[in-house]
């Protein structure tokens, strides 16, 4: 078995596959402070209550925005498992031809998305990811990564708008009924989440202005979106062809697999 993390700001996202298939998946909270024993013991006890058995993963990988904890998953790993880990970094195949400034400075999580969306749907294709921040990556028809935008999240916005004022209190991230509300909850709520929708919209459509200008086929280009708020957004907007919230780790699995048969034909 592969047991594959993804490891973002506020959540770890893992799953377990077997021959190509997802078995389970889990979310818990990213958490710089935990060691390795206890990330070690957390998924031992998922393992169990899934009816898993550790001593069946040979292979292990992750991809990371938050290099303090990858040292720590990198010891568990090696205590837990007695596998060295593979991780998502510069050197990695990839299948795509990054065409940033400086490829180094592309999330991990940015390129596994890319990868996973190419494989399932092709290009041209935009992909949003509504995670901690919300990024917007286009990729061609061709497989060429040619960046994005990055915006902060909702549950960022929303701690912001929280801690930086005096008055205005904490809300759940719910869309109300109007966007004209008569209380300050719903005001706010309507104010995150309706113009969370609105620059989604604004945003996608200039990308697919500008992907159009390069030369591809507006009518071809796929909207995908993943990300633990994916579904909330996407109730409010037309702009989104799917919603695949296990993107993330089907794309390690296949760069997993990619980067495995790299080598063995070296071998």
């Amino acid at each position: 078995m592969l047991l594959a993390f993804d490891v973002g700001n506020t959540n770890i996202v893992l799953g377990v596959f077997k021959d190509g298939k997802l078995l389970e998946n889990w979310r818990m909270e990213t958490d710089a402070r935990k060691s390795a024993d206890e990330y070690g013991m957390i998924i031992n006890q998922l393992f169990d209550y899934a009816g898993l058995k550790t001593t069946d993963v040979k292979d292990i990988i992750i991809a990371t925005v938050v290099p303090s904890v990858l040292y720590t998953l990198q010891h568990m790993s090696m205590k837990y498992f007695n596998r060295k880990a593979m991780v998502i970094e510069s050197g990695v195949k990839t299948g795509l031809l990054i065409k940033y400034d400086n490829p180094k400075q592309v999330g991990s999580d940015r390129i596994v998305n890319a990868v996973a969306a190419y494989a399932k749907y092709g290009g041209p294709l935009i992909l949003i990811d509504f995670g901690t921040a919300t990024t917007f990556c286009a990729v061609t028809h061709k497989a060429e990564y040619l960046g994005g935008a990055i915006a902060p999240g909702l549950k960022i916005s929303s701690e912001a708008l929280f801690s930086m004022t005096s008055q205005l209190p904490k809300v759940e991230l719910e869309a109300p009924d109007t966007v004209i509300c008569k209380n300050t909850i719903q005001s706010i709520q309507s104010g995150l989440i309706y113009g969370h929708m609105g620059m989604v919209e604004f945003v996608v459509r200039h990308m697919k202005k500008e992907l159009a200008e390069m030369g591809e086929d507006e009518s071809q280009i796929k909207v995908i979106a993943t990300g633990g708020l994916a579904n909330l957004i996407d109730e409010g907007v037309d702009c989104i062809d799917e919603v695949d919230k296990l993107l993330t780790l089907e794309g390690l699995e296949i760069l997993y697999e990619k980067n495995r048969r790299d080598k063995r034909s070296k071998k």
